[in-house]
């Protein structure tokens, strides 16, 4: 009892700024987050995919040695997530580019995590190179309820795989939330080349939303992935309805934080000297009131320190990442973490 306790204090956040109307008053904090893992696999040949680029024997001589600096620069970085105003950092973290369930309970085992009881849920993908996402969640504060992975389907393409699209239900601090976790297809080939896939991803991604909402008008969702697509791309804006405004949002349109940090120039991955916003968290309009009554979303951030990003050469500024031109660097990924911040007002005496 005095754990339960104990954790319900920890998440208590007395805000004291100029606005006079957040001045004095207490807040329990909820993080949510999303991370691509660039390439979390073992070492461990799996006839089933393809991963032989990640075997000791491979073209990146994949090994423990390698493995063990991998998780360590991970959980590092997890470590840091949204402490900026929750002491258990993110409560919710979905991830991509993971092999399998045991990198993950290796994630989680490590010696910056293992305190905070993180909780796995993972589905096999049919992706050709074996990558899966899958949602890691603080048993303390999340109780899932339903699970379930969608099958990506393309028309006219009955032999494409990517990653399935992951959806959880449950119980965040007792209200009830769902999160979708996503990694849409690469744009190998050509942004345009390859839009259609993602337009399809997104569509998918569109029925879940379409059939939460269908169930409950008032549902908490957060759509959360790499989209490899920005902000701005139609497949976000248009297919999934994701627009930039919180307010005259036509019904069932989401709510996309990152737009206007894309705006800004705010990135969480880089390549060719460009800086894209792949990795956002999108919201339903139950989460975007003002009264604070339940938990709402108060903003949205792409996570990093100086350590996660490249100090010199040519891609200085950019992610730390752990290969570069089959150079083991040793870094964290070729992203950012992206996380939001939701906020639900404590009612003093």
């Amino acid at each position: 009892m005095l754990r339960i306790v104990f954790l319900q204090l920890a998440l208590l956040v007395f805000v004291l700024t100029p606005d006079l109307a957040f001045a004095q008053k207490a807040f329990k904090v909820g993080v949510v987050a999303f991370y691509n893992l660039e390439n979390l696999f073992d070492t461990i040949n799996d006839p089933n995919i393809n991963d032989e680029e990640f075997l000791p024997a491979g073209q990146n001589r994949w090994n423990a040695e390698k493995y063990t600096i991998k998780l360590d620069r991970l959980s590092e970085a997890i470590e840091g997530i949204g402490t900026d105003v929750s002491p258990f950092g993110a409560h919710i973290l979905g991830v991509s580019e993971i092999e399998n369930r045991e990198v993950l309970e290796d994630l989680v085992a490590s010696e910056r995590l293992k305190n905070r009881n993180y909780q796995i849920i993972h589905y096999d993908s049919p992706d050709r190179r074996g990558v899966d996402v899958a949602m890691l969640y603080q048993a303390d504060f999340f109780e899932p309820t339903n699970t379930k992975s969608y099958f990506l389907e393309v028309e006219g393409m009955p032999h494409f795989r990517s990653r399935d699209q992951l959806v959880v239900s449950g119980l965040f601090e007792g209200e009830v939330m769902h999160f979708i976790v996503n990694h849409w297809p690469s744009r190998y080939g050509g942004e345009k080349r390859s839009r259609p896939l993602r337009m399809a991803a997104a569509a998918l991604n569109r029925h879940i939303v379409d059939s939460l909402l269908l169930l409950d008008a008032e549902a908490k969702i957060v759509v959360m992935g790499d989209l490899n697509d920005n902000p701005t791309n139609k497949s976000v804006l248009d297919v999934l309805a994701a627009k930039g405004q919180k307010t005259n949002l036509k019904s069932a349109e989401l709510y996309n934080p990152y737009y206007d940090l894309y705006k800004k120039g705010i990135g969480s991955n880089a390549y060719r000297d460009a800086w894209s916003l792949f990795d956002q968290l999108i919201i339903s309009q139950a989460l975007i009131g003002d009264d604070y009554e339940t938990y709402q979303m108060k903003y949205a951030k792409v996570y990093f320190k100086p350590e996660m990003t490249q100090t010199s050469g040519r891609f200085k500024g950019y992610p730390f990442r752990t290969f570069a031109g089959g150079v083991f660097l040793g870094g964290y990924s070729d992203h950012f973490p992206a996380y939001i911040v939701l906020i639900k007002e404590v009612k003093q005496n």
